[in-house]
């Protein structure tokens, strides 16, 4: 008897099931703020505008900051390239994961902008993306020998002091 992988499935030789729901949850919680027009509420719309500016303003930073960090090494897959390398250093050096922390930002930015109702997708595109990263994890830890010990240094997969 084999031993089994523990953790979430693949959902595909590399991991494009969870791309897929990914992208799927993001373009919900682009129609769900864009069609609801009803919106906080006057008594909390002018706050919450303000910290949903500041939130997506981080989150493009942060996004920016991971893909140019990551350069060649760029890829929607879980599953690294073949001719990929490690990036520790950066954006890296603080949390394993930037790019999933800089859309769930994104989407929670997006969602005091617009409506409560982005809450939904928001919610299920932080388990979804939660899934993906140990899927992720699993492949990087196959294909890069130094990648337990980066993962013991950047204790935060995805956000400073969560882990």
């Amino acid at each position: 008897m084999s031993a089994q992988k523990q953790g979430p499935p693949d959902l595909g030789g590399r991991g494009g099931g969870w791309v897929a729901l990914q992208f799927a949850l993001l373009g919900l919680a682009l129609l769900l703020g864009a069609t609801d027009l009803s919106g906080w509420g006057e008594a909390y719309a002018g706050a919450l505008r303000q910290v949903g500016v500041l939130l997506v303003s981080a989150g493009v930073v942060v996004a920016v900051l991971a893909v140019v960090g990551l350069g060649s090494s760029l890829t929607p897959m879980p599953a690294p390239l073949e001719n990929g390398r490690l990036r520790t250093d950066g954006v890296y050096g603080l949390v394993r994961h930037p790019i999933y922390s800089s859309l769930l930002l994104l989407v929670l930015g997006w969602c005091l902008l617009t409506s409560p109702r982005v809450l939904i997708p928001f919610a299920l595109l932080a388990v979804v993306l939660d899934l993906k990263r140990q899927v992720e994890e699993r492949w990087l830890d196959a294909a890069y020998p130094e990648y337990g010990a980066y993962r013991m240094r950047v204790r935060w997969a995805l956000f400073p002091y969560l882990r």
